[in-house]
């Protein structure tokens, strides 16, 4: 079977492009808005329907992995219409594709989705989306847009994602930290940490063993456990050995921001599991695995 995976070049594509090497039978095709250096890339603008339909016919392709997202979360609130056109509209286009062929859309939404709503439990895929800005409302209508399609789909919420890759909060961390001999950072949000490679594991899992069978519909997968910014900062911390930061818990209306952020968006992952029969990993050996590799990538390039 031939799979496009859309947004190539950031974090869960790259994690994506190492997955799939130890594909047998399936040939993935990677596509982004721009190539990038040292890989095979496709260009695709998945806000023009035409251009997928073009690609899809052309490479035959049965199944869409779609990791392309606008996700900064403060500069979609004076972005609504490019936020909206990549969140909900092209992912729209990517499920008319792939219900022309009778394929398989597999999208990735967020935590963001929640929000607006004091919860105190983890969430579970079938309670009320309530998001509380720009970024989390046009990844609701991206799902929503995807489910009223009628495409064979499987929706993926995720959370507080990182990796080896591209810009993200353990990379951040890790140099402040590094840097800086007081830090604050807020302990009133809490969440769960994703290592984008433990999703990309579960995406291959999902598509090569062919588990997508009868099996449409939304899903949560984050990593295990539960944690807020401060302790999660703590913990990069001391896995970096940066002992020399103090690190102080700190409240949200602390920092300046044009959108309030949910204060618990723990995801349930029952469904996940018992559905497709995947052990997730607990957050912290994953945040552990994931800075070996940066460190021996490092130690690569040097």
């Amino acid at each position: 079977m031939n799979i496009l995976v859309t947004g190539a070049n950031g974090q869960l594509g790259n994690e994506m492009r190492l997955v799939s090497k130890s594909s047998k039978e399936d040939c993935y095709i990677f596509s982004d808005v721009v190539a990038s250096d040292g890989t095979e890339t496709t260009i695709l603008d998945i806000t023009k329907i035409d251009n997928i339909r073009s690609l899809v016919k052309e490479r035959d392709i049965k199944c869409i992995v779609n990791c392309a997202a606008y996700t900064d979360v403060d500069k979609a609130e004076s972005n609504v219409e490019l936020c909206e056109r990549l969140n909900a509209d092209a992912p729209n286009n990517l499920a008319i594709a792939m219900k022309e062929v009778d394929g398989l859309l597999i999208h990735v939404s967020t935590d963001y989705v929640f929000g607006g709503a004091p919860y105190n439990t983890p969430c579970k895929e079938e309670q009320k989306g309530t998001p509380t800005g720009v970024y989390g409302k046009t990844k609701l209508h991206g799902e929503e847009n995807i489910i009223a399609s009628g495409v064979n789909h499987i929706i993926l919420r995720t959370a507080w994602l990182y990796s080896e890759f591209g810009k993200n909060f353990v990379k951040t961390m890790l140099n402040l930290t590094a840097t800086k001999p007081v830090l604050k950072v807020v302990f009133d949000q809490c969440g769960t940490p994703t290592y984008a490679g433990d999703l990309a594991e579960l995406i291959y899992d999902v598509v090569e063993r062919r588990k997508y069978e009868g099996k449409t519909g939304i899903y949560h997968f984050s990593n295990e456990g539960v944690c807020s910014w401060f302790d999660f900062t703590k913990m990069i911390a001391q896995f970096a050995g940066n002992d020399n930061c103090d690190i102080q818990p700190c409240h949200s209306d602390e920092f300046s921001s044009s959108v309030t952020r949910p204060a618990y968006s723990v995801l349930d992952k029952t469904k996940v599991k018992e559905t497709f029969h995947v052990r997730i990993p607990y957050w912290t050996d994953s945040l552990k695995m994931c800075m070996a590799n940066m460190e021996a990538v490092k130690k690569l390039t040097k």
